[in-house]
């Protein structure tokens, strides 16, 4: 590939990154992301001769501004809306150096998603984004079989993708990429996956998606089911809410919102620390979840805590100090945070729920 091929690449990808951070409408990504993958399948020399011929829009997949973005790379930059998504998109929650050191003390996210369901990125292309923030590993939490709107994982599926997992680790050791599951807890409070893959797995985030309105006595029961299970390590977004006007830097207000679940906090709190299941801070904009009043009850009770973006593509894993803010707000040590234990400990910690 000649370099202003692999220069082209990188500007539609760092376009596709940084629209991503900001939470754009995925078509708008995905047309740099599919601009970069037909680049990278040209052959040699096309690119240019398109470029000084001006026919790189006669290519299906490029439209004005991927054509844009592309010449300008193999002009040699610089590249304006690159350097302005660069400027703009910039995750900003202040200067607080309580928020600072949180953010470093960090080793990695628990929860995140691949083309393997429904994100928008391959599960090589999360990790090194995951190195890149200076994480130390990042579990992949894709969605369970039930969930078929996210595309999820079958036990089949399942078994390809650690397959594939195995073989990333090998080539970006010393990080890891820790095995995982977003599984789907089903009305009757059971989980969307077999125990026996369950068990499997390094860490396992359990999450309703589904009748979320519900009466509260049946879903405090559901939850409580799924958080007592010895393979469940964390609560996911646990009211499933969605709250608008999803991104302070840039006044995007594409949610209308979504009202959360009801339940006996109090109840499925309780659990979560009897069984030592953490409670999710889901670091995405639009969902902000816990809400503040639910988030200081789990702490009363003395709940584990993850910090946790939930990203769907790399970019979103610059989210994590937006979690990190709620947690200096809301007091929570770093010692009870999941996300700074190193790998072998958080894999250690997620197998001691099976003795609890």
């Amino acid at each position: 590939m000649a370099p202003t091929d692999a220069a082209a690449i990188t500007a539609l990808e760092r376009v596709a990154y940084y629209l991503d951070r900001v939470l754009s409408e995925s078509h708008r990504v995905q047309a740099y992301v599919k601009a970069a993958d037909l680049v990278r399948s040209l052959p040699a020399g096309e690119l240019e001769e398109r470029h000084a011929a001006g026919t790189l829009k006669e290519l299906a997949g490029i439209g004005p501004k991927t054509a844009t973005i592309i010449g300008q790379a193999l002009d040699g930059g610089p590249i304006p809306y690159l350097d302005e998504l660069e400027r703009t998109t910039v995750i900003d929650v202040g200067d607080d150096p309580a928020v600072t050191d949180l953010r470093a003390a960090i080793k990695g996210d628990c929860h995140s998603h691949s083309v393997w369901s429904d994100g928008g990125a391959p599960v090589e292309t999360m990790a090194r984004a995951a190195m890149a923030l200076g994480h130390e590993w990042l579990v992949m939490t894709d969605h369970s079989p039930r969930l078929t709107v996210a595309h999820g994982l079958s036990p089949e599926r399942l078994r390809a993708q650690l397959q594939e997992i195995a073989e990333i680790n090998e080539r970006l050791a010393p990080f890891r990429i820790l095995t995982g599951m977003e599984v789907d807890i089903l009305a009757d409070g059971a989980l969307d996956l077999p125990e026996e893959m369950l068990s499997e797995l390094d860490v396992v985030v359990a999450s309703v998606h589904s009748k979320l309105s519900m009466p509260a006595p049946e879903m405090t029961r559901r939850m409580v089911m799924a958080v007592s299970s010895p393979h469940v390590d964390i609560l996911g977004h646990c009211t499933g809410r969605k709250v608008p006007g999803n991104m302070r830097q840039v006044g995007q207000s594409d949610f209308g919102g979504r009202k959360g679940s009801e339940f006996d906090a109090d109840i499925v709190f309780a659990a979560c620390a009897r069984f030592g299941t953490a409670v999710e801070i889901n670091c995405r904009p639009e969902r902000q979840d816990p809400p503040d009043d639910l988030l200081d009850l789990a702490l009363e009770w003395g709940c584990t805590i993850a910090i946790d973006t939930d990203a769907h593509a790399p970019g979103q894993l610059e989210w994590q100090p937006f979690g990190c803010e709620k947690a200096v707000r809301h007091g929570i040590d770093a010692d009870s945070i999941v996300n700074t234990k190193s790998a072998d400990d958080l894999v250690a910690w997620a197998g001691s729920h099976a003795i609890a």
